[in-house]
Formats: C-alpha cells, sequence, structure tokens
C-alpha cells in the first residue's frame, strides 16, 4: 500500500524526469514533485519506494494545496513558506519554476519571481543508504535594493488528513526530553523556540507524524522530521478546510526579519525527512544511521568511558583531589577523566556561579602544579584528560568584561540583563572579533596542552535582552541568526584545526540536543538530572531522534542531587548502560562493594559497547504507556548480537507487568543468554540458555519482578549472542 503523504525535503540516490516530473528516491522512499516550467512546483507523493513505471502513472493529489514552496500575497488566506516586501515596498510574490538540475545525490528545482529578480532554489538532498532527505532554500535576491525577508521556512510537507498523530519532545532544566502525543486537530499546532543560544529545553526542533493513530514502536506508517539548527526554529502543522495537513518548518522570523542586500544569498537550515512503515521505532533507525554517518561528529567512533567531576566536588577542585578521581575511574575501568567548573580566573578566581568566565588561566592556589599537573597524573593512572569551559559567556565579575564591556549582548541605550549568578552576559557572536576570541579560548588550550582529549562544552544563558553592539541598528533584527552563524563558523575553525578532539555540547544540561551542532560535536549532555528513573523518561524521548552514543547517561550518587531518590546502584548502571556510559560521583564516597559492581560493570560495557553505541534501536515497551516497566534494546547490523534492556519503573503488592516481546532479530538464528550487572544469588532461569529468534521476537523472556538481594526495584540486562 502506498502512502500519499507529502514532502517539502527531498532528494536522491536516483533522480528521474518525466514531462515536468521529479522523482527523487532513495533505497525505500520515493519523493514525486511536478516542475513543470513557468508553473509552482507541486507535491505528488512521498512514501515507500516506486519504480518508474508507477511514478509516471501517478494522479496529482486533489483536495489540498500541493505548492512545494508557497509564497505570500497571491493567496493570502493560506500559510505561506516564504514571505518578503522587495524593494520597491511589494508584499507579495509568485514563485514559479525555471528549471530543474540534478548533480549526484543533490537535486535543484530553479524558482524565479516574474516580475521581480527575486530566485528561490529549492535543494533536496538524499542519503540512499540512510533512508534519509535533506530539503532547503536559498533565496538569492536579484533586485536592485534591499529585500526584507519575513518568512522563510526550509521546506513545507503536505500531509493527507486522517487519525494522524504527532509525537514531539518537551521539558525544562532538569527534565528534557520529554514525549508528547498529541491527535492533530483543526488549527495550528505550533512549536517554537525563543532561547536564541539554546534550543532543546522548552521543545524540540524535531517531530514525528504516525498516520495510523497514535504512535506504535514498531509498526505502523511514520514521518519524522528534524530541522538542523541550532537556533530559534518554529515548526507548524496547519490543519484548515482542506483535506490535508501542512507542515512547516524553519528558523523563527519572530523579531527576525532578514534585510536581504543585492546580490546576497540566504540559505535556510536543512530539514531532515525520513518515512517509514516500521513505526516510531523504525524512523529513529533511520535518523540514527543518517546522524552516525552523514551529520554527527566522529558517528563512526566507540566513546570513552568517563568520570566527570561536577557532583562529586562541584567548584571544590584542587590537585590532589583531581589525582584522587582519576585514580578512581582509572581502577574501575574508565578511560576519561573531564574535570568541570571552577578551575579557573586570576583576578577573579571562580569560587562560585557569579564570576571569571572569560578569564580562562589555570587558578593556582586551586591547581599549584595547573594542567600540566594534571596531565601528569593522567598519564600516571593511563587515562586521557578532559577539561570544561564556557567560551560563549562572561560575567560582569571578570577581566574580560572590564576590557570588554563592548563584546556583550545588551540593548541599545540600556543596562544588561544578567543570567545566572546574577552577573552572567552572552557574548555577541556576530562580532568576528568575539568569533575570534572564542575560538581561541579553544586553541590556546590545545595550543599549550595538546593532551587534552575532550572539551566539555557548556552554555548556560539564554539571550534575555536583545540587542548587539556591533550590528548596525537598521539590523538588529539579525541578532538571533547572525548569533548561529558566528557559532557555527568558529565551531567550523576548531574542527579545521582539531578533527580528533572530543567535545561535548552542553547547555544547563540538554540544552543542545540538536542536528545543528552535531556535526561539530560527539555527544550532548542529556540533562544536568541524573536520576536514574528520570533518565529513563529523559532518554526514551531523546532516543526518537538521537543515537545512543550521542547521549551522556551518568551513574550518580543517591540520594541523587536533583530529586533526592535513593536508587539502587544496579539500576543506575543499568540505566547509563543504555546510553554512553560515565560517572558523575565522588568515587572516594562509594564502597568498595559499590566499586567492584561499577568495575564489573564497565568491564562489560565495553562489551556490548560497540552494540549499544553502533547498533540498531527497537523501543519495546514506553515508559509513557504507564504499565509499570520500560524496556528497549540494540541489535548489530548483523543481528549476531543484541543487548536488551529492562526496568521495573513501579513497584505494587500483586502488580501484573506485561512480558516484553524482542526485535529485530534474525528469526531463524539460535541465540544464547547471559545476564550482565547480575546481583542476584540465583541465575535467571534463561541464564544460558539458548533461544531461537522467533520465539523471542514472538514470546520474549520472562522476568522476576524483583532481585533475590532484596528491595523494591529490578532491572536487567541480557546479552544475546
Amino acid at each position: 500500500m502506498y502512502h500519499k503523504l507529502l514532502t517539502s525535503i527531498a532528494v536522491a540516490c536516483s533522480v528521474a524526469t518525466y514531462a515536468g516530473q521529479v522523482s527523487i528516491t532513495t533505497r525505500n522512499l520515493s519523493l514525486i514533485l511536478n516542475a513543470d516550467e513557468g508553473k509552482q512546483p507541486e507535491y505528488v507523493y512521498f512514501g515507500s519506494r516506486l519504480q518508474p513505471n508507477e511514478a509516471r502513472l501517478l494522479l496529482p493529489p486533489t483536495g489540498g494545496r500541493m505548492d512545494a514552496y508557497p509564497a505570500y500575497g497571491m493567496n493570502c488566506p493560506a500559510e505561506a513558506a516564504f514571505a518578503c516586501t522587495h524593494a520597491d515596498g511589494n508584499m507579495s510574490t509568485q514563485l514559479v519554476v525555471t528549471g530543474t538540475e540534478q548533480q549526484g545525490d543533490l537535486t535543484t528545482i530553479h524558482l524565479k519571481d516574474p516580475v521581480y529578480n527575486l530566485r528561490v532554489d529549492m535543494k533536496y538532498k538524499a542519503f540512499a543508504d540512510a533512508d534519509m532527505i535533506e530539503a532547503w532554500t536559498e533565496v538569492i535576491n536579484g533586485e536592485k535594493g534591499t529585500i526584507r525577508l519575513t518568512t522563510f521556512a526550509s521546506a513545507m510537507l503536505p500531509i493527507r488528513r486522517g487519525n494522524v498523530w504527532v509525537s514531539h519532545l518537551y521539558g525544562s532544566w532538569a527534565n528534557e526530553g520529554r514525549v508528547a502525543e498529541e491527535e492533530l486537530q483543526p488549527g495550528e499546532l505550533v512549536i517554537r523556540n525563543n532561547d536564541g543560544t539554546r534550543n532543546s529545553h522548552t521543545d524540540h526542533a524535531e517531530v514525528m507524524f504516525s498516520l495510523d493513530g497514535k504512535g506504535q514502536e514498531n509498526t505502523g506508517n511514520v514521518i519524522g522530521a528534524a530541522l538542523c539548527y541550532s537556533g530559534n526554529y518554529k515548526l507548524t502543522t496547519v490543519t484548515d478546510d482542506t483535506e490535508y495537513h501542512y507542515f512547516f518548518a524553519g528558523i523563527n522570523e519572530q523579531n527576525s526579519e532578514y534585510h536581504l542586500k543585492r546580490g546576497e544569498t540566504f540559505a535556510t537550515p536543512h530539514l531532515a525527512i525520513t518515512f517509514s512503515r516500521e513505526g516510531l521505532s523504525g524512523a529513529s533507525r533511520n535518523f540514527h544511521r543518517w546522524g552516525r554517518k552523514y551529520r554527527l561528529m566522529h558517528g563512526d567512533r566507540e566513546r570513552m568511558v568517563l568520570l566527570n567531576s561536577w557532583e562529586g566536588v562541584y567548584f571544590d577542585i584542587n590537585q590532589q583531589g583531581m589525582d584522587q578521581m582519576m585514580g578512581d575511574i582509572a581502577d574501575m575501568g574508565g578511560e576519561l577523566f573531564v574535570m568541570d567548573d571552577g578551575w579557573f580566573g586570576g583576578k577573579y578566581p571562580r569560587k562560585v556561579d557569579n564570576s571569571s568566565l572569560g578569564d580562562w588561566v589555570v587558578d593556582r592556589q586551586k591547581l599549584p602544579d595547573g594542567i600540566e599537573g594534571l596531565l601528569r597524573d593522567a598519564r600516571k593512572h593511563n587515562i586521557k584528560f578532559g577539561i570544561w569551559i564556557e567560551p560563549e559567556m562572561t560575567n560582569t565579575i571578570s577581566e574580560l568584561y572590564e576590557k570588554h564591556p563592548d563584546w556583550v549582548l545588551k540593548a541599545p541605550n540600556r543596562a544588561p540583563v544578567t543570567g545566572r549568578g546574577g552577573t552572567q552576559l552572552v557574548l555577541d557572536l556576530s562580532n568576528p572579533k568575539v568569533q575570534d576570541f572564542v575560538f581561541s579560548i579553544v586553541d590556546d588550550l590545545m595550543t599549550k596542552y595538546p593532551e587534552i582529549a575532550y572539551i566539555k562544552w557548556d552554555a548556560n544563558m539564554p539571550v534575555l535582552n536583545h540587542g548587539s553592539q556591533y550590528l548596525p541598528m537598521a539590523d538588529q533584527s539579525h541578532l538571533y541568526i547572525a548569533y548561529h552563524r558566528g557559532l557555527e563558523q568558529v565551531c567550523q575553525r576548531i574542527r579545521a584545526k582539531y578533527p580528533d578532539l572530543v567535545i561535548q555540547a552542553c547547555a544547563s544540561g540538554g540544552g543542545r540536543a540538536n542536528w545543528g551542532v552535531l556535526p561539530y560535536f560527539d555527544e550532548f549532555w542529556v540533562s544536568d538530572d541524573t536520576d536514574a528513573l528520570q533518565r529513563i523518561y529523559m532518554q526514551w524521548g531523546t532516543s526518537y531522534f538521537f543515537p545512543a552514543m550521542t547521549m551522556a547517561s551518568h551513574i550518580s550518587a543517591a540520594p541523587n542531587h536533583q530529586t533526592g531518590r535513593v536508587v539502587p546502584l544496579k539500576y543506575r548502571i543499568d540505566v547509563a548502560m543504555s546510553g554512553r556510559l560515565g560517572m558523575e560521583i565522588q568515587p572516594k564516597n562509594m564502597t568498595e562493594d559499590e566499586k567492584s559492581l561499577c568495575r564489573k560493570a564497565i568491564g562489560e560495557y565495553k562489551q556490548i559497547r560497540p552494540i549499544v553505541q553502533l547498533g540498531n534501536l527497537y523501543r519495546l515497551q514506553s515508559p509513557y504507556e504507564h504499565k509499570g516497566l520500560a524496556s528497549l534494546m540494540y541489535v548489530n547490523d548483523a543481528k549476531s548480537k543484541a543487548v536488551w534492556f529492562w526496568w521495573k519503573t513501579e513497584t505494587f503488592v500483586n502488580q501484573h507487568l506485561p512480558r516484553v516481546r524482542m526485535a529485530g532479530l534474525d528469526p531463524a538464528r539460535i541465540y544464547t543468554v547471559r545476564e550482565l550487572n547480575r546481583i542476584d544469588r540465583k541465575p535467571l532461569p534463561c541464564e544460558g540458555k539458548q533461544f531461537l529468534g522467533a520465539y523471542l521476537m514472538e514470546h520474549g523472556l520472562e522476568m522476576p519482578y524483583t532481585h533475590d538481594t532484596g528491595g523494591a526495584w529490578a532491572s536487567r540486562v541480557l546479552l544475546l549472542e
């Protein structure tokens, strides 16, 4: 059965044209548009792959507006993907096809206004082996004067009405990546961000549309869309009196009117779109494959097991303490130690969070041997060393601010609005001098200390007051866009010089979980909340669009520092092992038995690391269904190995939990089961036993609701080989 959805994004491994019809195809997808010269381009089909003879037989959809990139002014009541005020003041635009071209996997449909010298190129890039299509537009001003762009979506996608549900991610600090599911209803569903620096706290720039009712994990037809952008975005789904929903995605134009000068080109962010007939998890697997191979920095490399110092000592950094933590994580099998906030400041030492950002010199009172001494100790313990920085920010209490008050974002003629600690300010990355400074922070560290293997890059403040001291007054509306262009330019410079450096995107926790920054970052900090139970919910949602290797997931202390919840160490380990395993704890406060359990878990994680970090995810039982448990699994490409996770999420007397069926295995292959992180006196009944893949996918395995060592919590990790 073919599904006539429609998408304003696509490109292809193979592209064919039949009398104005453009067909863009990947391994399992087809996008087909009519692109007759002199007419507006129109969607014809988006869904499962069609053969060329099938594509030629398609009839154009009826009952809706199929314009692939609708412009404002000639049908004003309809939602527009593009709007501008021309140099002469005319607010209407028409865009018709002037030609199409294809170069490899890139397809371009050229559009032009018949009256004005305004051109728009619709771009589609296909990733055949990942079943992903990226779409974006490039606006070229050939008019005699400046054009004011007021709406500039990356793409539009019509979706046939029916029982369509949307899944998206919401949350706030310490509660990021939560899943919201709702049926699309008449009216508008708007998901947007106004943070300015970080865009993944209040909501995410990614959505999934389930076309057969409320989304199911491994069955059903699903469209997934992710805007690859680090700044303010807007995703709008309009449901009017036609037969279609209309999905628009792009930069949030609010307070961001862009003045496009003569001869200038404005490129929108890429929108990545996929389609799967294997449910939400199927769409996720497409995003993960595409991301690891084409978007994510070092997407083919396994991530290191690390200890981060933050929850262990907070600002209480000192040479002896860092040496002790390095020794402890090395003894437990870790590979990297990361020193967090509190290590820097000259005139203003960083003792709490209200000073010193921008003054990136070692505090010799805390670290008399400097970073050289830390690297010496890391070598002694045979582990790598990493460091925390927050390069986009400063404080009013800092030498940097005293020297360069003109470098901060500040509304004209007004005092700056401060953030964290009552003193924090955001540096103006639209300013090339600020870009040079931010680059120099990393460059100076790496030049002086080339052994540094990892940087935790934080960003703890939004844009609270609109104003650039660098941009002309007439172009203050460029601020949000110019900031993220500047950030990207800095990141490009860093990666050109330091391609092997591992960098984490941290932003008050999970504020930068987006595909806009991940071409330059290896991972992100999912949340400042390390509570294992809450992490199940957050990491579940985050996995909709991001692979496990991007999700820093750490074993922390009990009681948890954010929730106060006491969760057993095994449970904390079992949750952390489903992402990029690390630790966020003071090891000297652990018992020897606890260290021994972590040592065993780290060793076993290294065995399953290739499966978890590079394998294919199958989400099995959602915690959001409130059945008392959550379960997911990873399967390698060869289907020869899998890792199955099972966590009980609540405990009641006489409770009854569903038996979880597995997925993604080879039905004809026999798998031997081994439990990891075992704490029970007696092994599971399935331990060491062999099962046919078909049996495990049809019936699953029964799990005891408790451990025989006692307690209300229960979790299991099984390796299938």
